[in-house]
């Protein structure tokens, strides 16, 4: 079995760099790529839909990155222990009538010895919010640039 480095147990250095290592993955906006940082059966809880396995996993994004347009994800650390890490997270999107959203959520993630994500619950709250109120400005799809502010940097 491939390892998805950095693997459990997480030091606060390690957990970031999974962190960032999840925000750049699902900024590319690459289902396939990104279903491979999970175990094959993947146990997901994103708001109130329950996703099991890779296949799933490919599907659920497929769907959701058809419906979130020009979607940009910003994560932080919040907490992490031995083989587990807690994220927020805040993404910016908008939809086919070209509504903008900013969404808020908190993700607990556990790992297995390899560094795959076995778990991933996801709790998110959606705000509308006016174009002129973005705030995630880069080129998309790809990973937010270096000196692009962070979550705590923007107030958020």
């Amino acid at each position: 079995m491939s390892s998805r480095p950095p693997l459990p147990p997480f030091s606060e250095e390690t957990a970031i760099q999974k962190v960032r290592a999840a925000e750049n993955a699902w900024n590319l906006r690459n289902p396939e790529a990104v279903s491979l940082a999970y175990t094959t059966d993947t146990r997901w809880r994103n708001r109130d839909v329950f996703v099991n396995g890779r296949d799933e996993v490919v599907g659920f994004l497929t769907q959701k990155w058809q419906r979130e347009l020009d979607y940009r994800l910003i994560k932080e650390l919040w907490a992490y222990t031995g083989h587990r890490i807690a994220v927020r997270f805040v993404y910016e999107c908008h939809n086919a009538d070209g509504q903008w959203f900013r969404s808020h959520g908190n993700e607990n993630w556990e790992f297995d010895e390899f560094g795959l994500m076995r778990v991933r619950r996801a709790s998110i709250n959606d705000q509308a919010i006016n174009e002129s109120d973005r705030l995630f400005h880069w080129d998309a799809p790809g990973p937010r640039p270096d000196d692009h502010p962070g979550l705590t940097e923007l107030g958020l």
